[in-house]
């Protein structure tokens, strides 16, 4: 039956749920849109010719842009995605080549950030690097500052991911690698920058459960009342970086993020299903794992305004839906537009209205 539901046919179901009931429902029984890459700027129409002109389809791929992350929060977005590089010494990125591959460019980083160590912000190096925050630590003070001045806000998911990979073709700079060491030092960051007191940990969620898994199938969330003005982290990444944050925190103990890890490990607990359309996810939901998907990826559902892939990421109840589309693009023509009934971005999850 609920397969054949539209997300908007989908919000009136929710009229079973009095406006006080949500309060008390565990966070994995909401639903929320976000945005994919949150931070990122447009690249500067200069070098973004240029490299149309070496690769349009790459180059159409990653024609969009979003406004400030403080000004999506304002709009209800309650998911963010961020793209950390490792920068140990400081400087690394702080004059991308691709600022010599054109001419005419808007000044980048006039204040210096990038020459400090810690970690930065951005895409792609060299060639998508503008960013709204440009270092990690002052993404997190945004953010802390924002949420300072909306203590009631509902739970901000945050998705996190280490980039390391070197890019193909000619030009493009190699990356720091992360090790176990970094890892900690990124987790040291964001309890620091935001506060233990901001941050919702697996150690949290695991309670008295022997596994976090365990707790997870028991239900185990906190409250939305409980989660209010608070931050989550997941960890978006698979196979050795995985398993190296994993290593030595089992069922993530001591861990700040939660994990990419698949149903039936000890630290199974949110997972990243990419197509909304897979018929896994509502059973993962309903056993209570917490699932993001997305609605639309490489622009390309915007550029063809279909929208089947966020109704089924509605129907499917996933927790986490992102899109790079909250608004209309300014890049093309496009009524392509993500929201749940009235523009909202968060509701309570219909997958659990019976």
């Amino acid at each position: 039956m609920l397969k054949s539901l539209s997300c908007a046919t989908l919000f009136f179901a929710l009229s079973a749920f009095a406006p006080g009931d949500g309060e008390n429902l565990p966070i994995n029984k909401i639903q929320v849109i976000g945005s994919h890459n949150s931070y990122k700027v447009a690249i500067d129409p200069h070098l973004f010719k240029t490299f149309s002109m070496k690769d349009s389809v790459s180059a159409s791929r990653i024609d969009y842009e979003h406004i400030p992350v403080t000004a999506q929060l304002d709009k209800g977005l309650r998911n963010l995605e961020i793209d950390v590089y490792a920068d140990s010494k400081g400087g690394k990125y702080a004059h991308p080549r691709g600022l010599d591959w054109a001419k005419d460019q808007a000044p980048y980083d006039v204040e210096k950030e990038m020459n400090a160590p810690g970690f930065k912000v951005f895409h792609i190096q060299d060639l998508d690097f503008r960013s709204d925050f440009l270092t990690f630590k002052g993404g997190l003070e945004k953010l802390k500052k924002w949420s300072d001045a909306n203590p009631d806000h509902t739970p901000i998911f945050i998705t996190l991911e280490a980039k390391d990979n070197i890019m193909k073709g000619e030009g493009f700079s190699a990356p720091e690698k992360f090790t176990a060491e970094t890892f900690d030092e990124l987790d040291e960051v964001i309890l620091k920058t935001l506060g233990k007191g901001k941050v919702i940990t697996p150690d949290q969620v695991r309670g008295k459960y022997k596994t976090l898994e365990d707790a997870v199938l028991h239900d185990n969330w906190p409250a939305l009342k409980a989660a209010r003005g608070k931050f989550i982290f997941m960890f978006d990444q698979k196979g050795e970086k995985m398993e190296l944050y994993i290593k030595n925190h089992p069922s993530l103990k001591g861990r700040t993020m939660f994990a990419n890890a698949v149903a039936g490990r000890p630290e199974a607990a949110m997972m990243i299903i990419n197509n909304a359309k897979s018929p896994e996810i509502p059973g993962l939901v309903k056993k209570g794992y917490i699932i993001r998907t997305r609605a639309d990826s490489d622009t390309q559902e915007a550029r063809r305004n279909d929208r089947s892939a966020f109704d089924a990421a509605c129907v499917s109840g996933a927790q986490i839906i992102t899109t790079d589309y909250y608004q209309k693009s300014t890049h093309f023509k496009s009524d392509y537009e993500v929201s749940f009934k009235d523009g909202k971005y968060f509701r309570l999850n219909p997958l659990f209205n019976n």
